[in-house]
């Protein structure tokens, strides 16, 4: 094989790569730069290096209670998402080609919705005056309308709806490398249907279980918009906190040194706890 045709791979991955360089790799590079900059609420930021930032985010029981309120939502939607998105997916598997398609179309649709739109949806649907407190009304089974805005619960209901397709995307890729004989072959020697999904099932979709979980945690630990709009200012979350410091406070440096730190433990979290439990099941399973 020649030098051009060895060479030719990498050539026709540079334009991804780059772009992937300018979009992606540059802006972390400069806000881990920016995180190490002195803030002056006088003068602004200062081009001296400095820890404090850091040292301020890690020693300020605020901010704990912050990054432990955001990971424990962010966990709590995971959870829900594998409970929901992974019967779901295998209940589309079973399906026939017709109905398959239409029932895709209703459960990958919500994507094709702007995020913040189908969060005011859920606003409109959890507020005091909303189509939910104003059903419970008018049956008579609530005098004062149920607090469900700038709540947790609200907030996990409406990431949920919207992280949850991501979950159905991931497990359905890995049912559709399941082969249906192992299921017939299980069935035929006397399994249960619940033996067939965890010793058959469960087993061979744990890629896709693993992978979502990493997607599905990752993007409700930086959302933004959704606890915006539907915890406010009373449920703060670490994005929102950044937020806040970047464009409230307009201490740069400080709300950086939060969003490093976010990505940080998000990264350590995700990739920690899935190859413990992907080990974990392989010694299960083995």
């Amino acid at each position: 094989m020649s030098a051009r045709a060895r060479a030719a791979p990498y050539w026709l991955a540079s334009p991804a790569t780059l772009v992937m360089l300018a979009l992606v790799a540059l802006p972390l590079i400069l806000t881990l730069s920016l995180s190490f900059y002195t803030f002056d609420p006088a003068s602004g930021i200062k081009e001296t290096l400095t820890l404090a930032n850091y040292r301020a985010v890690l020693t300020d029981d605020y901010y704990y209670g912050i990054f432990l309120r955001t990971f424990w939502l962010a966990l709590l939607v995971t959870l829900l998402s594998v409970l929901i998105g992974v019967p779901e997916a295998y209940v589309l598997l079973r399906m026939s080609e017709r109905w398959r398609a239409v029932f895709m179309v209703v459960v990958l649709g919500p994507l094709l919705v702007s995020v913040v739109v189908r969060t005011l949806g859920w606003a409109v649907l959890l507020g005091s005056e909303g189509i939910i407190n104003g059903a419970l009304r008018a049956l008579g089974l609530i005098d004062e309308p149920i607090r469900m805005m700038f709540t947790f619960g609200g907030v996990l209901v409406a990431l949920t709806h919207v992280l949850a397709p991501f979950m159905v995307l991931a497990v359905w890729t890995s049912l559709q490398k399941l082969d249906p004989a192992t299921e017939q072959a299980a069935e035929s020697l006397g399994a249960s249907t619940a033996t067939v999904m965890f010793r058959i099932v469960f087993p061979q979709v744990m890629p896709g279980i693993l992978s979502g979980s990493m997607i599905v945690f990752a993007l409700a630990a930086s959302a933004f918009a959704t606890p915006a709009i539907i915890g406010g200012r009373r449920l703060k979350v670490v994005p929102t906190a950044a937020y806040d410091e970047f464009l409230s406070a307009l201490n740069w440096p400080l709300g950086a040194a939060i969003a490093v730190l976010l990505l940080i433990a998000v990264l350590v979290i995700t990739i920690g706890v899935n190859r413990a439990v992907e080990r974990r099941f392989r010694q299960v399973f083995a």
